[in-house]
């Protein structure tokens, strides 16, 4: 086990973009791994993963190194050795890790960890309104396992075969995947691997998405022939999954506010061969009046802080403000309100988020069911997932019915 130089600086140059020039993670990975065509799949495994789990561990380690916003170079040199000396990793003979204090950075790991906004490497507003909304214990767990890296998911595309099929192929591909207890569509990667490049997925025999992100679709409750409107449909995950539960029958209207969104999901509709999905920016008020009373099924899978997918988005952590926080509470209340009353008297509605917080998910339904529009609503039930529980994602989804 030793460290390649070349891995090295692209991990430094990357870190570079994501703390000092406000880039997404995901995208400076992206680039990063088309950087030299001869590495392997160990070489990009190693800066990838080496490249999250510094930003991951961000607080911790520059807590750990003494350095402090903006890093300069030397400054990620220091943070990316105190995750070589954590991860076991004999630290070469570089002038960038001349006089690397080892036993000192392994003392202030155990000091430091007895902190947990250190420990778990969170800001500490993150960390009390953690504990306000979910309390001590319940939050202890929920960071920590929203540290682990995730897993990867993918999501049969039955328009186009059978999880069993799909399961088949990629084993003849050497990539191997198990089953889901109670998913019908999931399978997860063994082992991670690029899933992007396979011919299987160019085909669209599948999609990567989170177990519990994958319950949604489900959960509506939609039937071939319907007509469900999708009204934040963004790059279309669960139009998607939603398509193939209506088995390319009836009508599926997705909206988003923005229009390269919907493009994106037009390509992947294309690839799915998922061909009753309507696609409409929601640029006026009138957009939605249209649609006022006339669908059997409306999802509003709603903005948020994303608090319940940070294994996936741990860049998030440090780009969240809690000021964004109290607006998209007030989005999530105006969508809910607005939105609603496209369902049709009978219909039924999800409101869904990728949030593990009380007020971003029940109390907002709590508080709509008050509301003029939402009085004309019955709740049937809600389901609260945690990543500490599922190991999946942080969830929650309620679904309503409006009075006929």
């Amino acid at each position: 086990m030793r460290l390649h130089r070349n891995l090295v600086y692209t991990t430094i140059d990357s870190l570079n973009a994501i703390f000092n020039e406000g880039e997404y993670a995901d995208k400076v990975v992206a680039r990063a791994l088309k950087k030299d065509k001869r590495w392997g799949s160990s070489d990009r495994k190693f800066v990838a993963e080496t490249i999250y789990e510094i930003v991951r561990w961000k607080r911790l380690y520059a807590e750990i190194a003494e350095v402090k916003e903006p890093y300069d170079r030397d400054n990620l040199w220091r943070m990316f050795a105190v995750w070589a000396v954590l991860r076991g990793y004999p630290i070469p003979d570089w002038r960038q890790l001349e006089g690397t204090p080892e036993r000192k950075i392994k003392g202030r790991f155990d000091e430091l960890s007895k902190v947990r906004a250190l420990k778990e490497s969170i800001p500490d507003w993150m960390d009390e309104l953690g504990v306000k909304e979910l309390g001590e214990k319940v939050w202890s767990k929920e960071i920590a396992a929203q540290n682990q890296p995730a897993k990867v998911i993918l999501r049969t595309n039955t328009l186009k075969g059978t999880k069993e099929n799909l399961r088949n192929t990629l084993m003849d591909l050497n990539i191997e995947t198990e089953y889901l207890k109670d998913q019908p569509e999931a399978l997860v990667l063994k082992e991670r691997a690029n899933v992007f490049l396979t011919d299987a997925f160019k085909q669209g025999l599948f999609e990567v998405q989170d177990a519990n992100s994958q319950l949604v679709a489900g959960f509506l409750d939609v039937q071939p022939g319907m007509r469900v409107v999708d009204t934040c449909a963004g790059a279309g995950g669960k139009t998607l999954h939603m398509a193939s539960l209506m088995n390319n029958k009836g009508q599926l209207i997705a909206m988003d506010l923005y229009e390269s969104k919907l493009k994106q999901l037009k390509l992947r509709a294309k690839r799915n061969g998922a061909f009753n999905i309507e696609y409409r920016i929601i640029d006026s008020t009138k957009v939605i009046k249209k649609l006022h009373e006339k669908a059997d099924r409306v999802l509003i899978d709603a903005p948020c802080s994303g608090l319940g997918v940070l294994k996936r988005n741990p860049d998030s952590k440090w780009k969240l403000q809690p000021e964004f926080i109290d607006n998209i509470r007030k989005v999530q209340s105006e969508v809910l309100e607005s939105y609603s009353k496209i369902v049709k008297p009978g219909g039924k509605l999800v409101y869904a988020t990728c949030s593990v917080l009380p007020s971003e998910n029940q109390e907002q339904v709590e508080k709509f069911l008050k509301t003029e529009i939402g009085k004309q609503f019955k709740f049937i039930e809600d389901r609260k997932m945690l990543a500490s529980e599922s190991g999946f994602d942080g969830f929650y989804m309620a679904l309503l019915e409006r009075k006929a």
